[in-house]
């Protein structure tokens, strides 16, 4: 059985768009416009909510950024959205598009010109909301981020300023599976102010086990609390209760869900409990050995700080298809080694002649966090990506679930 916080009443989707009070809700990462994923094979029917991804923070606080994120295409995003009744944010940040926030926000001077700078850019581009995804106050995320211990407050500050001066638009924020640092680098026990000034915020839960991680764990679990101690590194159940518990509303929760999976090379001896064909839980991996992921996969390049990256390891939905991992039903290919984990509530997929085993999400998981969702009073889900599902087999799951 889940853990359930809280039961309350959840709107159905309706055959066409979720209640304009429920946020269905996907990330459309821009730089896949013109290569892999044209907003032309966008299921708009599917959603009401699509955020522009990214708008990344430049050095200049006057100034934001598409450079990374093809904006030629964002005014026919919005075209497009706005034709099928759909909601067209701005994503600003981002794992590489965080680095000035900080300083972006750290005096009064610069907190009223960055209010200006996305208040222009939302007007410019006729969007109905930003979405800040801050990779993170008072926490380094790619490497080179500015960073004060000042961070949470800064942006509160910044965020006070913004509602006050544009009253008319959603304003949300991605965040980590726990409340914003304070200046001790705690979590925060307060977030209320923020519940005041945000609509909403999208908890990441995802990347929450990966090629960083001690063993093969979920990438992005419902659940954990039924999970040994070391195994618990954060999941949508203990995310919504921290965020909670801080003060913000479950009705201003939204849950993000990921699209893809995590690769991790695995031995034999290692993936399969001894003497038997059943994948193991929490098995070893080769740190040294980073399996390739889909076709969207880093190669390898360079980063916002200028650092090189390897392969990421990163499987879509549809990666795993192409992989052989899945067939097209979204279940497990011949040949192919299959676990779905009880209490993360996610599935492992495991090739033994590759040695390749992939933590990802499919049917079964998405009904199980929509399923959360509604029981949960929780205000609905966003998708990263929109591009990374496979004939909308994530999607119709989640909306069938809530």
């Amino acid at each position: 059985m889940l853990l359930l916080l809280a039961v309350a009443s959840f709107t159905l989707l309706s055959s066409a768009h979720a209640s304009a009070s429920k946020v269905a809700g996907a990330w459309y990462a821009g730089w896949h416009a013109t290569n892999g994923y044209p907003l032309s094979e966008v299921s708009w029917d599917k959603y009401n909510t699509m955020y522009y991804s990214f708008a990344s923070t430049t050095s200049d606080v006057n100034s934001l950024s598409l450079q990374d994120s093809d904006g030629s295409v964002l005014p026919q995003f919005v075209s497009e959205a706005h034709a099928h009744g759909v909601k067209a944010h701005i994503a600003i940040g981002g794992w590489g598009g965080s680095v000035y926030f900080s300083s972006d926000v750290a005096t009064a001077k610069n907190r009223t010109a960055f209010v200006n700078t996305v208040i222009d850019f939302v007007e410019e581009y006729d969007l109905d909301g930003v979405n800040f995804d801050w990779e993170y106050p008072n926490k380094q995320g790619i490497g080179c981020n500015i960073v004060n211990s000042d961070d949470t407050a800064n942006f509160l500050s910044f965020l006070q300023e913004l509602r006050e001066d544009c009253s008319n638009i959603t304003i949300s924020a991605a965040v980590s599976v726990t409340p914003f640092r304070d200046s001790n680098g705690n979590p925060s026990t307060d977030v209320s102010a923020f519940a005041k000034v945000l609509d909403y915020i999208a908890i990441m839960d995802y990347d929450i086990w990966g090629s960083w991680s001690t063993a093969v764990g979920p990438n992005a679990p419902l659940n954990d609390t039924c999970a040994k101690s070391s195994e618990q590194q954060g999941s949508a159940v203990s995310a919504v209760k921290a965020w909670s518990n801080a003060g913000m509303p479950v009705d201003q929760i939204v849950l993000g869900v990921p699209s893809y999976g995590h690769s991790f090379s695995v031995k034999p001896s290692d993936a399969f409990v001894s003497g038997t064909t059943t994948l193991a839980a929490y098995p070893a991996f080769d740190a040294s050995n980073q399996p390739a992921g889909d076709a969207w996969d880093a190669t390898g390049s360079v980063d916002a700080c200028g650092n090189y990256e390897g392969s990421g390891g990163t499987f879509n939905l549809w990666g795993l298809v192409d992989g052989g991992f899945l067939n097209s039903e979204g279940t497990t290919a011949d040949g192919i080694y299959y676990r779905f984990d009880s209490c993360s509530q996610t599935p492992y997929v495991y090739n033994e002649t590759s040695e390749v085993m992939i933590s990802y999400d499919n049917a079964e998981s998405f009904t199980a966090k929509g399923t959360f969702i509604k029981n949960t009073g929780l205000l609905g889900y966003a998708m990263w990506q929109a591009g990374g599902d496979y004939n909308n087999i994530l999607i119709d799951a989640i909306n069938s679930a809530v």
